[in-house]
């Protein structure tokens, strides 16, 4: 049945055998057997309905900034939501469709002089991402900011969930256990002044410039923090700064991220990671936890 899926849905955007690496912030990635870009609530529901009833493995994606795909790609259907991205303004209220990217956000609460999320303004996700991971960065974070969440339930109910609903916890929110699929989120910001709002912006900007590897392929922060420790700091105390293997490198320039320098597979960076992992145990007893998700193992 899966391989009648385009021939089902011939006027939606189906895609079979598509390479993620062009779609992945690491550029690595093996294919997925199916890709579908929807347009609107109501393509998502057909298409996710059809997956289901036909025991299709389903993957959502925005951005897939922070996340490894492996080299063995997705088997099933993966769902980009990067078509889904209108943005509206009412009030102190920010609300947008889960394929909008953060630093999007970021700028229209600055047009509208709407304070609260300028910590965001430099993160690539975008905001079905940032919800499903709770995303932070310089103090900030979603779960401070978040009103409401619009969902599509497996079974293609439409529901919204409260910023109480979600359960955020530190890089987790509800959604990663329900298998829901996020629409919308609604952010109530503060009135604030249009120039600060800009040069906190500017000045978080400068400050992830400075500091982290901007210049090649990443998937950001890979490692949780861990209690009473810094991820970072750890690894580059162990020495592994400039750790490399394939085309997978921990950058020179924080440790908590690993660079794809040219011609990195899913493979090394999961070596890399494993390889920092064990390390890091032995020398300092700590276990590191990753951040970023995983995806076709």
């Amino acid at each position: 049945m899966t391989t009648q899926l385009k021939t089902a849905f011939p006027g939606l955007e189906i895609q079979q055998n598509v390479d993620l690496s062009a779609y992945t912030n690491t550029r690595v990635g093996g294919n997925a057997e199916w890709a579908f870009w929807p347009h609107d609530d109501e393509e998502l529901r057909d298409v996710l309905l059809y997956a289901n009833d036909n025991e299709m493995p389903v993957t959502v994606l925005g951005n897939a900034s922070n996340l490894i795909i492996t080299d063995a790609g997705l088997v099933g259907l993966v769902i980009f939501l990067t078509k889904m991205t209108d943005i509206a303004v009412s009030g102190t209220r920010i609300k947008a469709h889960a394929g909008a990217a953060i630093i999007d956000v970021t700028q229209v609460a600055r047009e509208h002089d709407l304070s609260g999320i300028e910590w965001a303004a430099g993160i690539p996700g975008s905001v079905g991402g940032a919800v499903y991971m709770n995303a932070g960065a310089y103090g900030g974070q979603v779960d401070e900011w978040l009103e409401s969440a619009d969902v599509m339930t497996p079974t293609g109910e439409i529901k919204t969930y409260t910023n109480e609903e979600l359960s955020f916890a530190y890089r987790h929110s509800l959604v990663q256990e329900t298998g829901d699929v996020i629409l919308a989120a609604t952010f109530k910001l503060e009135p604030g002044d249009g120039a600060e709002i800009e040069a906190k912006m500017e000045d978080f900007n400068q400050k992830r410039a400075s500091k982290q590897p901007l210049e090649f392929p990443s998937c950001g922060s890979v490692f949780k923090r861990p209690e009473g420790y810094f991820a970072g700091k750890l690894i580059m105390d162990a020495g592994l700064q400039g750790f490399q293997i394939g085309g997978a490198q921990v950058s020179t320039k924080h440790a908590g991220f690993i660079v794809n320098r040219g011609d990195a597979t899913g493979s090394d960076y999961i070596n890399v990671i494993k390889h920092v992992q064990s390390v890091v145990k032995e020398k300092f007893g700590v276990d590191l936890e990753t951040e970023v998700r995983i995806l076709g193992l």
